[in-house]
């Protein structure tokens, strides 16, 4: 028993271990320890989530517009806000319209994405954000419930975002569906798949997160300094991958096999993966590395059918919007490379006839607040977020419209929003589009219990 015991401890460890540096990608893949069952699901679906680190600045994405809303904004940050001409060719215009004329534009960075939300494949969420539970600003000032820790703190944020849990959380939302799905998958170790590094998001119980960079998977023997020699790269796979008498030293070599042979088998389908006409933004003078990220996403859900997938979770990110200086200068750039590759991704997976089957979600550690800091802002809570597909209900704001004033009804402070919908609530309704049914929601998402089961899922997927 006690050997079990360290054999697991072991496994699970060495997991979730990773290195910097071109390998990374190799050693994330050692986290699959086991082979799903056959597939069973007859069709295919894969979210893809979107994270812009750092906090993006919400008043200055989806922006006041009605009047007497835009005249409050521009009031309490004259230097960063949009003139109101600007605003003109970005106003969103609902299906249905929001309560009390109040009225929202896109900043004008975001205009690739204005077609889609007209056509009713993108929605606007309304200020989500971390909660525990359902929370009102009197009981927040009284700290009367359970609050989301350290809510100015960028890696707890990102990790409550992420997992529902604090910085050093070994799970997130993302994988725990992934312990769900992997099953209905040829390859469970392709059910999450992560473009950008290491996240607490795709992170499962059983199921671990398959690094890729840009180009593809990182072939770790491929990269080594053999000078070509097919014999030499053969002699090191062995090494690696051989049988070994120490017990921990054979799992481990049992694992790097299932990861080269796994990364070698991703590596020749994406070789056969269909051409496609979509371009992408990004040149080698102006790169747009998250471009670089969803146009692999979009190549791997090509091969997922020869791959035997048919449930995928993704993850793509994005740094830099920690702008507390020079917020008006650098977010627009930034929305600039979010909207062209959300547009292109958007275009590619309607180019492989897949676009009602893939969701993409964006999240970010909190919001800004509005009161400015000299030329940028401090960190806030809740955010504007968006969501994007062929599945999407688009066309439509989901959420109610938060007050744009200090001391109001949703100001947690200097123009920060108190979240009237949480991640779990967001998390819940992709989760329930992708097949978690409502009994294992708790599995998912431990909070979920705190809210009303009728608000489980806000209908926008």
């Amino acid at each position: 028993m006690k050997n079990d015991q360290s054999r697991r401890a072991f496994l699970q460890t060495s997991a979730k271990f990773s290195i910097a540096g071109a390998a990374a990608p190799f050693v994330t893949t050692l986290a699959a320890i086991g082979e799903a069952a056959a597939a069973v699901s007859t069709d295919y679906k894969a979210i893809v989530c979107l994270f812009m680190y750092g906090g993006n600045d919400q008043d200055n994405t989806v922006t006041p517009y009605d009047q007497a809303s835009y005249n409050v904004y521009r009031s309490l940050r004259p230097a960063l806000a949009y003139q109101r001409a600007s605003l003109d060719a970005t106003v969103l215009t609902p299906t249905t319209a929001l309560a009390g004329g109040r009225q929202y534009a896109l900043a004008p960075a975001l205009a690739p994405v204005l077609p889609l939300f007209d056509e009713g494949k993108l929605a606007v969420i309304l200020n989500v954000g971390t909660l525990v539970q359902p929370t009102t600003k009197a009981q927040f000032k009284a700290r009367s419930v359970p609050l989301p820790p350290q809510l100015t703190s960028h890696n707890d944020q990102q990790s409550y975002w992420q997992s529902s849990s604090p910085e050093g959380a070994v799970s997130g939302w993302g994988g725990r569906i992934g312990d769900l799905m992997q099953s209905g998958n040829g390859k469970s170790i392709l059910t999450c798949i992560n473009t950008s590094g290491n996240a607490a998001f795709l992170s499962g119980k059983t199921a671990f997160s398959y690094s890729v960079s840009t180009k593809g998977p990182v072939q770790l023997v491929a990269n080594t300094s053999l000078f070509g020699s097919a014999a030499g790269s053969s002699a090191l796979k062995a090494l690696m991958s051989g049988s070994r008498a120490n017990m921990f030293e054979n799992e481990h070599a049992k694992v790097s096999k299932r990861a080269l042979d796994t990364g070698a088998q991703l590596f020749s389908s994406l070789e056969n993966a269909p051409t496609f006409t979509t371009m992408y933004p990004g040149t080698k003078e102006n790169p747009n590395p998250l471009a670089d990220q969803l146009k692999n996403v979009a190549r791997m859900i090509s091969v997922s059918s020869a791959l035997g997938a048919k449930r995928q979770v993704f993850f793509v990110s994005m740094g830099g919007f920690d702008l507390h200086d020079s917020l008006a200068i650098q977010q627009p750039i930034l929305l600039d490379r979010v909207a062209s590759a959300m547009r292109a991704f958007y275009d590619h997976t309607v180019e492989l006839g897949v676009a009602d089957k893939v969701t993409t979600f964006t999240g970010s550690d909190f919001g800004r607040a509005t009161v400015p800091n000299n030329d940028g802002s401090d960190h806030g809570w809740g955010g504007m977020h968006f969501v994007m597909g062929g599945a999407v209900k688009g066309k439509q704001f989901y959420g109610a419209a938060p007050e744009v004033a200090l001391k109001g009804p949703n100001d947690a402070g200097q123009g920060s929003l108190l979240p009237n919908i949480s991640v779990d609530q967001y998390a819940s309704t992709l989760a329930t589009w992708f097949g978690v049914s409502n009994g294992d929601m708790s599995t998912v998402l431990p909070n979920m219990g705190n809210y009303d089961r009728s608000t489980w899922n806000l209908g926008f997927v």
